[in-house]
């Protein structure tokens, strides 16, 4: 990522979900460009990607070597972890799965490895018993690196301080979601945010008009400045997807970044 003055800049992170999606082929890649190079493409024109695979299926310790290879210096992966772990009924029955998602080889990734999305069922409610059991199994580290976690949880009844206290109990961040569907919980005390932009039109060239990301760009500018600059991470997802790439760099222009 290019500093263009303010130190804060070294704690942004905007990007897209995934890289490979066939309309994009069309707006964003360069015609021609070999699938094989997606990764290698996108990397370069934004500074941070959202893996949804990991959430389906498991990967090994080389996949997440060849992702950093493939990527400059500075470049972010958050990861959704599996959903083996999340799509069930008790919570506290997750142990099994969050240990063999966390050891699957992430830290193969090295200093582009971002924080671990926790992504729940939308019809999943807040228990505050069973989530308290579910966040004790998160582990702080793994192979000697420090994990980060975010829970992307997508029912109104966590709208409420009592999941807040609990994230920040064992330090967890809630993903703070821009959708017609899901709730959007922010906590403005956490140590990082991680905000996913889900409202994009197909009829606006950059998804989000660039008056709305503009917004966007004042709260991440607030979030990463002052006394105590912290870590902010921003993704455009779902909604027309096609537009997605082309609202990340408008916000990294408005940001006075560039990847």
């Amino acid at each position: 990522m290019t500093d263009t003055g303010s130190s804060s800049t070294q704690h942004i992170r905007i990007g897209i979900g995934g890289w490979t999606f066939e309309p994009w082929r069309d707006n964003f890649y360069p015609a021609g460009l070999s699938h094989a190079k997606e990764l290698h493409y996108a990397s370069r024109q934004l500074t941070a990607i959202e893996v949804n695979g990991t959430y389906y299926s498991t990967f090994k310790p080389p996949t997440f070597a060849k992702w950093h290879g493939e990527t400059p210096e500075g470049f972010m992966f958050s990861l959704k972890a599996n959903r083996f772990a999340t799509n069930r009924r008790v919570l506290a029955d997750a142990g099994d799965s969050i240990a063999r998602f966390v050891e699957s080889g992430i830290t193969e990734l090295k200093d582009k490895l971002g924080p671990i999305v926790w992504q729940f069922m939308p019809t999943k409610v807040f228990e505050p018993g069973d989530f308290e059991a579910f966040l004790a199994l998160l582990p702080q580290a793994v192979d000697g690196r420090a994990l980060r976690h975010a829970l992307d949880v997508r029912h109104p009844s966590f709208a409420t301080p009592e999941f807040l206290a609990l994230a920040r109990q064992y330090g967890c961040v809630p993903v703070h979601t821009d959708s017609e569907k899901f709730p959007a919980i922010a906590d403005g005390a956490a140590d990082f945010a991680y905000l996913r932009l889900m409202r994009s039109q197909a009829e606006v060239p950059t998804g989000y008009t660039p008056e709305a990301i503009a917004q966007w760009a004042q709260g991440v500018r607030s979030w990463t400045g002052g006394a105590r600059p912290r870590d902010v991470f921003v993704y455009f997802i779902n909604g027309a997807k096609e537009r997605a790439p082309a609202g990340a760099m408008e916000l990294l222009k408005q940001l006075g970044l560039r990847a």
